[in-house]
């Protein structure tokens, strides 16, 4: 192991070397991006073939991301301790693994399981992905490396819909799973090879095992009492969660350093991260279903009808990380949600029987635009302000606030909007459910653009220097720093 002071050079997000780290990081995190709405379309066909309730279909969506969101911290830090690239390589062969239970599980109960498993793996694999991303590359192209990290990622939670929607059609529900198989498995015998280590040679101590337990604990009751009405299990949860936060303020290495919020700048964006986070899942989780339900979409075209957001996403996300970098985050963080917000807006006038080209497409397109100008934005951000040699850490603590923004917006959004139960499948009743939804969605959306315009600076600050270790022989790529 070798540690070296941080230079200005690195590697140029053109060359082949750039390529392969942000293909790597792309391919190995894109799966649990995709998991993350690739399962939204397919829910319907999922409750009909295992008889599952509401109830349990939220499960099957909240199961991945309660342990993505409760471990993701303590995923950022193995990565920082024993090495990006190998925590990260772990998460792809667990997440290749637990999407072959998923294919064959033969009940709902065992498929809520396997994607726990999938959680587990995600949480290692996001934070290591962009940590690799943000340590590889040279200052001047490092916002754009995580915009393309981005909205490729971006790409392949959009594209989620649409390949699940063809799966489902074409073959069944359980090829949404298997498609992880050959992925994880190129991901695992690549990455050794193009993807150099880094870690932070800094970290030391004991890992944070209670931390991550009462996370999980706090989390899961939280989440069980939203689902299942239990106000005991919620209350419950909540009281867990505060001995969590106060458990990682007397820690000696808490997963979660709570000094890594004492930055405004950081704090500010991972409050705009839940508020519209939460908003984008509400909206995920259920116009798909909306359009199978009550517009009577097959599962291929509802999927397909997401597919001018991937379009947009893939042809604007780097540019709009380089808009960010001219200009600073708070411009673009605050028109995207504004713009998010009218889309939702626009969606509560879709009704039965509209032609998708006058009716959905609009709408759809200007959640698109808004949608580019968020999510690479408030990743450079949130990295820029944090403590360079923390990458994986911040990266962590983002994630886990969007995630922890979906859980509870798939879990509160159904029993809001009155569409629990059978009225899940009511053609009406979801029409009207989605229409009360939306309208939720946007306001949320909108608080969180002006949110952005009140805390967000212009301008991000100044990298820090820090050091860095490389595991590989050869030159070293730069350490984390802030984008």
């Amino acid at each position: 192991m070798s540690s070296m002071r941080r230079e200005p050079q690195g590697v140029a997000l053109d060359s082949a070397a750039g390529r392969w780290v942000v293909g790597i990081a792309v391919l190995g995190s894109g799966m649990a991006f995709l998991d993350s709405t690739v399962v939204n379309v397919a829910l319907p066909e999922i409750g009909r073939d295992l008889g599952a309730p509401t109830g349990a279909l939220q499960w099957i969506l909240n199961g991945y991301l309660l342990t993505l969101a409760a471990l993701i911290l303590l995923g950022g830090s193995l990565g920082d301790r024993y090495g990006r690239r190998r925590i990260f390589t772990w998460g792809a062969g667990l997440f290749t693994a637990a999407s072959v239970l998923c294919a064959a599980a033969p009940n709902v109960e065992l498929l809520v399981v396997a994607r726990l498993l999938q959680g587990i793996a995600g949480a290692l694999l996001t934070p290591g992905s962009l940590a690799m991303i943000d340590a590889s590359f040279r200052p001047d192209d490092r916002s754009r490396a995580i915009g393309a990290w981005s909205g490729l990622g971006g790409v392949a939670t959009a594209l989620g819909p649409l390949l699940g929607g063809w799966l489902v059609d074409a073959v069944s529900w359980r090829a949404i799973f298997l498609i992880n198989v050959p992925v994880g498995v190129f991901v695992v015998l690549v990455a050794g090879r193009h993807v150099p280590e880094t870690s932070d040679p800094t970290a030391g101590g004991r890992l944070d095992v209670r931390g991550a337990l009462l996370a999980a604990l706090g989390l899961a009751g939280t989440t069980y009492g939203l689902i299942e009405g239990s106000l005991a299990a919620g209350a419950g949860g909540v009281v867990v969660l505060v001995t969590f936060l106060w458990v990682e303020a007397r820690s000696a290495n808490p997963m979660m350093p709570l000094g890594i919020f004492s930055s405004r700048q950081f704090a500010a964006a991972n409050m705009v991260t839940f508020v519209v986070y939460a908003a984008l899942s509400g909206m995920f989780f259920l116009l798909v279903a909306f359009l199978q339900v009550s517009l009577r979409y097959s599962p291929l075209a509802a999927g397909a009808a997401s597919l001018p957001v991937t379009m947009l996403m893939l042809a604007l996300s780097a540019r709009s990380g380089a808009l960010a970098h001219r200009i600073g985050p708070r411009i673009p963080l605050t028109a995207g949600p504004l713009i998010i917000a009218g889309a939702m807006l626009l969606m509560t006038t879709i009704d039965p029987g509209d032609g998708y080209l006058t009716g959905v497409l609009p709408a759809v397109a200007l959640f698109g635009l808004g949608l580019t100008l968020v999510v690479a934005p408030v990743t450079s951000t949130v990295l820029a302000a944090a403590d360079p040699r923390h990458a994986g850490v911040a990266s962590g603590v983002n994630n886990a606030v969007s995630r922890v923004a979906g859980l509870l917006a798939v879990a509160i959004l159904p029993a809001l909007a009155g569409i629990t139960g059978e009225r899940f499948y009511d053609p009406v009743a979801m029409a009207d459910g989605f229409r009360i939804a939306m309208v939720a969605c946007a306001i949320l959306a909108a608080g969180g653009g002006l949110l952005a315009w009140a805390t967000i600076r212009s301008r991000p600050p100044a990298p820090a220097e820090t050091h860095f270790s490389c595991a590989v022989g050869g030159t070293p790529l730069r350490p984390p720093t802030a984008a």
